[in-house]
C-alpha cells in the first residue's frame, strides 16, 4: 500500500465518520466533485457505517438553535473565501485557504491539501492502484451504556480495520484487545493489540470467513495483551456484525 492510497483512504474515512473540521471537509469535498471514484468510495463507507447512525438516539435540538444555525451561516457566507477554488480552477498547483483560517490550522490542511492535488491529477483509482477492498462485515461496538465506541470492519482475509467515535480512557500499564467468536467451539480468538484507541489494522489468526451476527469486542488486558489468550479483563464495548451483502 503507498503512502498516496493510505493517505486517500485515511481521509475517506475520517470524511465517512464526520471527523474531519470543516475546512478539511471542505477540501475534500472538492477532491470528491472531481472524482466520482472517491465519491463512490466514501458513499459505500457511509452505507457500511449505517448502523452507527441507527444506534444513536434521537436527542432533541436547544431551543433557538434553527436562529443560531441561520446567523453563523450568513457570517460564513459573508467571511470565508471558497477553500478549494483554486484547485478546480484549472490550475492543481494552487490550493488557497480560506482568509479566516488560522495559521495552525492552514499547517495541518497541508497534507489533506497535497493530496487533493495529487488526486485531482490521478484520480483515486490510479492513487490506489486498484478499487479498495470492501468490508464482508461491520460491527459498532457498544458499551454497556449502549454508547457506540467503536466500529470494526472486517475483510475476511486475516485482517480486519478498527476506528474509535469516542474516548476511551486506557491506564498506565494497560491495553486495549479486539476479540471475534467466530463459534461457540472455537471461542473467542485475538484480532489484536492496540497501541491506544486509535484507527488500527488489524492481522489476526486464520479464521474463517466473518458471519452475519458475528461478536465482535475489545477489552482492557495487562499491557501487551491477554496472557491467556483469552479476554481476562473487563468488556469495554462489543457489538454484532452486519453482513455487507457479499
Amino acid at each position: 500500500m503507498t503512502a498516496m492510497q493510505d493517505d486517500l483512504t485515511g481521509y475517506a474515512d475520517d470524511h465517512a465518520l464526520g471527523l474531519l473540521t470543516p475546512a478539511e471537509a471542505e477540501l475534500f469535498e472538492a477532491l470528491m466533485a472531481a472524482d466520482p471514484a472517491l465519491a463512490a468510495h466514501v458513499g459505500r463507507l457511509r452505507d457500511q457505517l449505517l448502523p452507527l447512525d441507527l444506534s444513536a438516539a434521537p436527542v432533541a435540538l436547544p431551543q433557538g438553535f434553527a436562529a443560531r444555525l441561520r446567523a453563523h451561516l450568513a457570517t460564513v457566507t459573508q467571511d470565508a473565501a471558497p477553500v478549494a477554488a483554486g484547485a478546480l480552477s484549472g490550475d492543481p498547483t494552487v490550493v488557497p485557504v480560506a482568509a479566516n483560517i488560522s495559521a495552525a490550522p492552514r499547517r495541518w490542511l497541508a497534507g489533506l491539501a497535497a493530496a487533493l492535488v495529487l488526486g485531482i491529477a490521478l484520480g483515486f483509482g490510479g492513487a490506489l492502484q486498484r478499487p479498495a477492498p470492501a468490508p464482508q462485515v461491520v460491527a459498532v461496538l457498544l458499551d454497556d451504556q449502549g454508547r457506540a465506541r467503536a466500529v470494526i470492519e472486517d475483510f475476511g482475509d486475516e485482517t480486519a480495520q478498527i476506528r474509535f467515535v469516542s474516548d476511551i480512557e486506557v491506564p498506565p500499564g494497560f491495553s486495549i484487545q479486539a476479540w471475534t467468536l467466530p463459534s461457540a467451539e472455537m471461542g473467542p480468538r485475538s484480532l489484536g493489540v492496540l497501541d491506544g484507541p486509535r484507527a488500527s489494522r488489524l492481522a489476526g489468526p486464520d479464521l474463517p470467513a466473518p458471519a452475519d451476527a458475528q461478536l465482535y469486542e475489545i477489552t482492557l488486558e495487562p499491557l501487551g495483551g491477554s496472557p491467556t489468550g483469552r479476554p481476562t479483563g473487563p468488556i469495554i464495548a462489543k457489538g454484532l456484525a452486519a453482513a455487507q451483502g457479499i
